[in-house]
């Protein structure tokens, strides 16, 4: 049921008005995420404090009304989109580097600071924070430790949770826990921290967060490897895990990708290109080109037509900005895709390509592969007409056969997006019926009234 003009009134001297609204067409802004679904909330409210968090969902368990926690809105799954309505929680305001521990190679930030604000303060200091989804322009780290966000140099470093040393969240009693600690080790009862990274907002509101942080690389070097089999380009990503070096990346494109993206590259793609790796080496000076060199040597036993390697960091970050680039401008193929990133072991990298390769052709649609392809994680684009209902049904049944493979290779439906409301439905096909009573049992101890960001995951 709708906030009542009491209960809203109550928001509006917890945050004060400026800061809260529940007029239709500011709403409308924040009923939907980038999985393209849309309901709109009740409310919106942008907190400017941890006191202020607990107020409100303290105000949200007296009198039952949701609470959906809001980044930058750039998931993938429907993770922020209201679907029972209730107040949006925005968290924009909360922005503040706290400190950065340059001895102790640790940052204090709040949840809205932007993640490449984060890569920018630390770089400055000689430091570097590896996580790097596609994003990272515009996603806060709220929304990265909701969803453990990944990105291309996860082959090497890890996704978001092997970061987070610690939390300051909010329950939604209103209670604030703290929990992790600033050192190496900690082992003192059940790790609520990572239970939290990867919650997707739905055990508890994340006001603040600790992250470790490493040495920044004294070297990067990028190349990037051209093939006219796209076959040949899968086996070299899973022959070069294989090499006695971790690449800091290896990021795969297909075809559809090099295509739609080309023109960012500082270098002519020929039109006989099939497929397009991006990898980099990081390191000490002295292993950067030993295991640079191992990399090309193994690229051209495997075939590959053409290696350009990037002379400047300008270079290297023209490559980037095209792999960045491929999200929005797959909507000049059709006007809807569906998104998954699927995850395989690397060995089965060749299996899935040429699956996609069938199911392209069994459809009839165009399917657009690009991804993390170093740890097996494929993002694979299925275009369609959403106005065409055969189209729409070929869509669906596209995603069925594209979980039900990805399964039985032994990967998962998941790598870096969440469940959200777009997967629920293939949740069950992944976990059993023991594991997801447990977890729908911590979402009642933490979440008894079913208040914060309900309708996720759990079907």
């Amino acid at each position: 049921m709708p906030l009542s003009d009491t209960v809203f009134k109550q928001l509006e001297q917890i945050t004060g008005p400026t800061f809260c609204t529940r007029k239709k067409e500011e709403c409308l802004v924040y009923s939907y995420d980038a999985a393209g679904d849309s309901h709109l909330p009740d409310a919106v409210v942008f907190p400017g404090n941890e006191d202020q968090v607990s107020q409100i969902m303290a105000l949200a368990t007296r009198h039952r009304f949701p609470v959906i926690p809001r980044g930058s809105g750039s998931g993938m799954t429907g993770g922020a989109i209201p679907v029972m309505g209730g107040v949006v929680m925005v968290f924009n305001r909360m922005n503040r580097i706290i400190d950065i521990d340059t001895e102790n190679m640790l940052i204090r930030v709040e949840p809205g600071v932007i993640t490449q604000d984060i890569h920018k303060a630390v770089e400055k200091l000689g430091l570097f924070y590896p996580p790097d989804p596609a994003s990272s322009a515009v996603c806060t780290i709220g929304g990265n430790i909701g969803e453990c966000a990944g990105g291309p140099r996860a082959v090497k470093y890890g996704v978001t949770r092997d970061y987070v040393l610690g939390l300051r969240a909010v329950l939604p009693s209103g209670n604030i826990i703290t929990t992790g600690v600033d050192t190496a080790k900690g082992v003192a009862g059940y790790d609520l921290t990572r239970l939290l990274t990867g919650s997707e907002g739905t055990l508890a509101v994340v006001t603040q967060v600790t992250l470790k942080l490493l040495p920044k690389p004294a070297k990067v070097k990028t190349l990037a490897v051209l093939f006219e089999d796209i076959e040949h380009a899968a086996r070299t990503v899973s022959g070069i895990m294989n090499q006695a070096l971790i690449p800091r990346c290896v990021e795969f494109l297909d075809e559809a990708s090099i295509n739609l993206v080309r023109d960012y590259f500082e270098f002519d793609v020929p039109r006989d290109i099939r497929a397009l790796l991006i990898i980099e080496v990081d390191g000490s000076a002295q292993m950067v080109e030993s295991d640079f060199q191992t990399v090309q040597d193994f690229c051209t036993q495997m075939g590959a037509a053409q290696m350009i390697t990037a002379r400047t960091p300008e270079e290297a970050a023209s490559l980037w900005k095209g792999r960045k680039a491929l999200s929005p401008a797959l909507y000049r193929i059709a006007n809807t895709k569906i998104n998954e990133d699927i995850v395989v072991p690397i060995k089965h990298i060749p299996t899935m390509v040429r699956y996609l390769e069938n199911i392209q052709k069994d459809t009839g649609l165009t399917i657009v592969s690009f991804g993390h392809a170093g740890d097996g994680n494929i993002h694979c684009n299925i275009m369609y007409d959403k106005t065409d209902e055969a189209q729409t049904q070929l869509a669906k049944k596209a995603v069925d056969d594209l979980f039900r493979k990805t399964l039985a290779l032994g990967g998962t439906i998941t790598g870096e997006h969440g469940v959200g409301t777009t997967k629920q439905k293939y949740l069950p096909w992944e976990l059993d019926d023991t594991q997801i009573a447990l977890m729908k049992g911590i979402k009642q101890v933490f979440d008894p009234d079913r208040i914060l960001n309900p309708g996720k995951i759990f079907l």
